[in-house]
């Protein structure tokens, strides 16, 4: 194996302590790894673009392992970090594993066998379509055992509210596993009637039916070779359970319809927002079954506990629904109230919030007077935030693009970019006899009164309105009274 073998891996190499000599990087060559070398983290954020992993030497401590993952993060890329350590510094080795390196050498290893194994599998090219977060230290420890997890073929059950990211766990299982090239089919058991489920899973043959008129695969084969993944896998009937559990069992199914027994080579992943447990008391689930499914639990914890991650949620939510055009920043009175807040919706309503922060944001900056929660009080809470930072509010922001940065900036303040579409939209009519605004909080809340307006004019009633903002009829009220406060009463009791 070479360099030029159509399975090399492409490897950015980060060694602040000492370059790496010739006949090292012989022996990596060798070993089918090619090198591209960085000093900065401003070299590093270029380099990551083409990286299939990242090659870290740690010191003394695994501080500069974080710092790259916070950054990885931040451009949204989903790069695995290989680290270096001294042998004698076994300390620094189980501080790097527990945050989610991907594998540990000694810093004098240089073995083929050994480098080959550390980095088997990385140059699928599954891996680098999907940009996930896992920044906070209990979202890397997750990440780090879901990764040991996907390396077997056991069955996985995850486990974790509604919206928390069960199914972005699952492809993360896929993507890490010997099976990343195969096919990932995922089926949500509470989207469907009963009938349709079983033929969604198993198949039929022609003529099964009325109305069979060709054969059918079901899930389980088109998995064939992968992983099938399976939601909300406490909604699924029992009668179905029952012929899931004998399909796990023999790795076997028989089409409705057909005679034969078909052989599955299949990785299996479930996921519940369910107390399964509880669910085999009120005799809803099978237990035999629910053993079956949950040889591994990994549980994702809900949002508000792992705050380190909202942040780089935002910034991903923004590079996914902003893309190009001027860059963005969140302030850091923006990013308190986005910390402190219990998203009881998790990552979804995280993605609602932003998306009508982009919309309210008459500017380059997302302050608290562009958050809309769905909760009145934390609207409340935002609105003296608010009001105490029109005097230290910026009056022009630079338009410097975040790849000509030489560092990438600090979490506390994340530099984002949005598209040229978010502003091609026809502007809302002002009144005519409205003054102008003196300052961009004025004309941030002068924007926000046009928004509901218009929204309310267009519709028959508040409840309406509100639906077509996308908040709740409460806050729609709160918001109304706070405008009549300021004197924005014009139209504002329709």
């Amino acid at each position: 194996m070479n360099a030029s073998s159509v399975n090399v891996i492409h490897a950015v190499w980060l060694d602040p302590f000492s370059p790496i000599n010739a006949a090292d990087r012989a022996q990596l060559d060798a070993a089918g790894i090619s090198l591209e070398t960085v000093s900065t983290l401003g070299d590093l954020t270029l380099a990551l673009r083409r990286a299939h992993v990242l090659v870290v030497r740690l010191g003394d401590n695994a501080e500069l392992l974080q710092e790259v993952q916070t950054l990885i993060a931040q451009l949204g890329h989903t790069v695995p970090v290989l680290c270096r350590v001294d042998r004698r510094r076994m300390e620094v080795a189980v501080d790097a594993m527990r945050l989610g390196a991907l594998h540990v050498l000694s810093a004098d290893e240089w073995s083929a066998a050994a480098w080959q194994g550390a980095v088997k599998g990385l140059n699928a090219p599954e891996l680098k379509t999907k940009s996930y977060v896992f920044v906070d230290p209990i979202s890397q420890h997750l990440l780090a055992l879901a990764q040991r997890v996907a390396q077997t073929d056991v069955t996985a059950l995850l486990v974790g509210p509604t919206g928390a990211g069960k199914e972005v766990l699952a492809r993360v299982l896929h993507e890490s596993s010997p099976r990343a090239k195969a096919p990932f089919v995922a089926l949500n058991c509470a989207a469907m009637p009963e009938h349709l489920i079983e033929d969604m899973l198993f198949g039929h043959e022609k003529g099964a039916f009325t109305g069979a008129l060709k054969e059918h695969k079901g899930l389980f084969e088109q998995a064939h070779g992968g992983t099938i993944f399976l939601d909300e896998i406490g909604e699924m009937p029992m009668n179905l359970q029952a012929k899931l559990l004998r399909v796990l069992q023999e790795k076997k199914l028989n089409r409705l319809g057909g005679e034969g027994t078909i052989d599955l080579d299949i990785r299996v992943i479930a996921a519940t927002n369910k107390d399964l447990k509880l669910a085999i008391e009120q005799r809803e689930f099978r237990e035999d079954l629910y053993f079956r499914i949950s040889t591994f639990r990994l549980r994702i914890q809900p949002l508000k506990d792992r705050s380190g991650d909202i942040v780089p949620l935002v910034a991903q939510s923004l590079a996914r629904h902003v893309k190009g055009g001027l860059p963005f920043t969140v302030t850091p009175e923006a990013q308190a109230l986005l910390q402190s807040y219990p998203w009881p919706g998790n990552v979804r309503e995280l993605e609602n919030v932003v998306q009508r922060a982009v919309v309210l944001s008459g500017g380059r900056t997302i302050s608290p007077a562009h958050l809309m929660f769905d909760d009145a009080q934390m609207d409340e809470q935002a609105l003296p935030v608010m009001s105490s930072m029109t005097a230290a509010m910026p009056q022009v922001f630079e338009e410097t693009p975040l790849a000509a940065a030489p560092v990438i900036p600090a979490l506390a303040a994340p530099t984002y970019y949005s598209p040229a579409t978010a502003y091609a939209a026809a502007p809302i009519e002002t009144r005519p006899e409205a003054a102008a605004p003196i300052d961009l909080d004025s004309a941030v809340k002068a924007s926000e009164l046009q928004v509901i307006m218009a929204a309310l004019q267009s519709t028959d009633s508040r409840l309406e309105a509100a639906a077509k903002l996308g908040i709740s009829p409460r806050t729609l009220r709160y918001k109304l009274a706070q405008m009549r406060t300021r004197g924005m009463t014009e139209g504002a009791s329709a």
